[in-house]
């Protein structure tokens, strides 16, 4: 990449991290893209799955095609840098490094749009709503693969600890599929003073909140991965009262079905027995979050030999993580990969969705080069 792009680049970059947009409001995000893809001569398409942009280029005589894909939205987290681009909204962030990714798929069609040593399709994916709100799935159902057609499609994700511009291509499992549950326990009210005349939520809960620590490391095999965590407690409104519901929200994260069905039934079973020992009654409600983000056997190898090709280092060591995300939608549809590209030393707690987090702009080099590469690759290839 040379300089002048580099600078282009994270001037954008840099842009969009000064404004960003919450999931679903990606309205101006979405036309600075479109902006930019007429600077750079690249036709695109709007409003695809809401805020989302399909940019189209086309060379030479093949039949082949590939999808590349960046998500565009923000966080609603207040930033603490004090950073010349810092962002101008308050409590909206780009804690997660869409805007860098962003820009990265913009740099990708611009070294594409002037290398005439590829042919067929790329097709450049800009989704909105990443962020647990399902824009993968509203491009998909907008007709992403019939109106914008790729045989194969490919992501990745700026990762902060490990070295700046590594790429990580995992064998399988990338990310884990993530669901959420509550559980409220009703009980009954009345006096604290008099608490044998209640059945109390409060005390029950605690049993509940301890006894479901123990599914990982007692009902999930050692050789598994799971993750059950309580991130709300609920209960009570005053200090002299014992009250008639308690509730808590929590998500779990697994890589396999059969791991997400016993996770499931034993959060049921324990609530629900817990309940019953403390006289009351449970309820228990869960909503699936997503699916595994899992690579493809042949698409995992085009991943590294991208890496490879673009002069990067290429890591196939590294473990999987039980963070989540909404490529697994694509990758259900369409064989893929999903790779991390490091973000450097996570410098004063600048980890992904936290307040201090800044991409990286001195990887863009990388994360365009791997995501153009990786485009060249998939084309190159045999049909899947």
């Amino acid at each position: 990449m040379d300089r002048d792009l580099l600078d282009k680049l994270t001037a954008w970059r840099r842009h969009l991290h000064a404004n960003p947009e919450l999931s679903l409001q990606e309205a101006e995000t979405s036309a600075f893209v479109q902006e930019k893809l007429k600077e750079l001569g690249v036709p695109f398409t709007a409003n695809v799955g809401g805020h989302g942009v399909v940019a189209t280029l086309t060379r030479g005589s093949s039949q082949r095609s590939v999808g590349l894909r960046a998500d565009m939205d923000a966080l609603p987290i207040q930033e603490v840098n004090e950073l010349p681009y810092k962002s101008g909204k308050t409590n909206v962030m780009h804690a997660c490094g869409h805007d860098g990714h962003t820009v990265s798929l913009l740099g990708a069609a611009a070294l594409l749009k002037n290398d005439e040593s590829w042919s067929g399709t790329v097709q450049f994916l800009f989704q909105p709503a990443e962020e647990g709100f399902g824009g993968a799935k509203a491009m998909i159902k907008d007709g992403v693969f019939e109106r914008f057609p790729m045989e194969r499609v490919f992501g990745m994700h700026n990762w902060p600890g490990l070295e700046a511009g590594t790429v990580a291509v995992h064998r399988g499992p990338v990310m884990a599929e993530p669901g959420k549950f509550k559980i409220t326990l009703s009980g009954t009210a009345g006096h604290a003073a008099k608490p044998e005349l209640t059945h109390d939520p409060i005390t029950a809960m605690g049993h509940l909140i301890v006894a479901l620590q123990t599914i990982v490391s007692r009902n999930v095999s050692p050789m598994e991965n799971a993750v059950v965590t309580i991130g709300q407690i609920h209960g009570g409104l005053a200090s002299n009262q014992i009250p008639t519901h308690v509730w808590i929200e929590g998500t779990y994260r697994v890589f396999t079905v059969p791991v997400r069905e016993r996770v499931v039934q034993r959060i049921r079973d324990i609530a629900n027995n817990i309940a019953a020992t403390f006289e009351m009654t449970a309820e228990v409600d869960f909503s699936l979050g997503g699916l595994a983000t899992i690579n493809t056997p042949a698409e995992e190898d085009m991943a590294a030999n991208a890496g490879k090709a673009a002069g990067l280092e290429v890591r196939r060591d590294i473990p999987a993580s039980t963070t989540s995300e909404d490529f697994c939608y694509f990758l259900q549809d369409r064989p893929g990969a999903y790779v991390w590209i490091g973000n450097g030393p996570a410098v004063d707690g600048g980890e992904l969705h936290n307040d201090r987090y800044d991409f990286n702009d001195a990887i863009l080099p990388a994360t365009s080069g791997w995501l153009a590469a990786v485009a060249k690759q998939a084309l190159a290839s045999n049909a899947p």
